[in-house]
């Protein structure tokens, strides 16, 4: 065989080595090949000059005839202005993701006994109650249907109750392909450290009430870029709120409960002293009278 032949032989042969290599080789800081780890959504992070915003404590039901954790009351809020959506997951007895906040039926809907007692198909007997007990025609939803709803529609922040398998629920996400605007509602490192495995380009809602439960993260493994802090439910050192938005991270008040009656009584513009103070999202009971005053 001529020598040139020979040449463009071996050329051949040793590209077609490179090319199965580099197709072997993992790629860096992806998660089934969806985006990098530089790449967590973007919605749920700290930017300077981002405006304030509200999120729905159990998706509502502080206003009459639209009940929390009901589909119905999420369009509702979302239909008058920009919400972030926090829901409450739990499960039925055949292992269905269902959103309800209490253990039981009783105070929510018109069912009795423990939610885990019963199947999908008979809590869809019931009716959901809104929070002065009036029955509407609402039932209880599915997480995969509050989730598959709420595309590009809203922003929504995952409780997962006691006893709620953390795989289940971020399947149930990448399912829906839900990842670019869910969060995952965690209380301590370890679990948040737990969700960060599963999923590492998952925004995921972390207890930041000092320095020191920033530390206890990231000792966890979870980096600055996946965390949405909540900082707890009376205002904190504004020095917190500082600390935090250098990392880039976001901050979620609660003022539902105390601080949502302190604005009741005092008037909502008190609401506006919540964000001045360093605020990124209130975690409200009111969040339409919150987002006015915000606005």
């Amino acid at each position: 065989m001529p020598p040139v032949l020979i040449m463009k032989k071996i050329s051949l042969f040793l590209f077609g080595i490179s090319a199965l290599l580099a197709g072997c080789q993992p790629k860096a800081d992806t998660f089934a090949g969806r985006m990098s780890v530089a790449e967590t959504p973007q919605a749920f992070r700290y930017r300077p000059g981002l405006p304030p915003r509200v999120s729905a404590h159990r998706g509502g039901g502080n206003y009459p005839g639209y009940p929390e954790n009901a589909v119905e009351s999420f369009a509702y809020l979302v239909g008058q202005t920009p919400t972030i959506i926090e829901c409450d997951i739990d499960l039925t007895r055949d292992s269905v993701l269902v959103l309800l906040h209490d253990k039981t039926l009783d105070r929510t809907t018109t069912g009795t006994g423990p939610l885990i007692a019963k199947s999908w198909a008979e809590c869809q007997q019931y009716f959901l109650e809104d929070n002065f007990g009036t029955a509407t025609t609402y039932r209880i939803p599915t997480l995969e249907q509050a989730l598959r709803w709420g595309k590009d529609k809203c922003l929504f922040t995952l409780d997962v109750k006691r006893g709620v398998p953390f795989p289940k629920v971020v399947d149930m996400i990448h399912r829906t392909d839900a990842a670019d605007y869910a969060a995952v509602i965690t209380y301590n490192a370890p679990d948040a450290g737990t969700v960060y495995r599963l999923d590492p380009q998952l925004m995921i809602s972390v207890s930041i009430r000092g320095q020191e439960d920033y530390e206890r993260l990231r000792a966890a493994g979870v980096p600055d870029q996946n965390m949405l802090a909540f900082v707890g439910t009376t205002e904190p050192d504004p020095a917190l709120y500082q600390f935090l938005h250098t990392k880039g991270i976001a901050c979620i008040l609660g003022v539902f409960g105390n601080l949502d009656k302190q604005a009741e009584a005092r008037g909502d513009e008190q609401y506006r002293t919540f964000v001045q103070a360093g605020a990124d999202i209130l975690a409200t009971d009111r969040p339409l009278e919150a987002a006015q005053a915000i606005r």
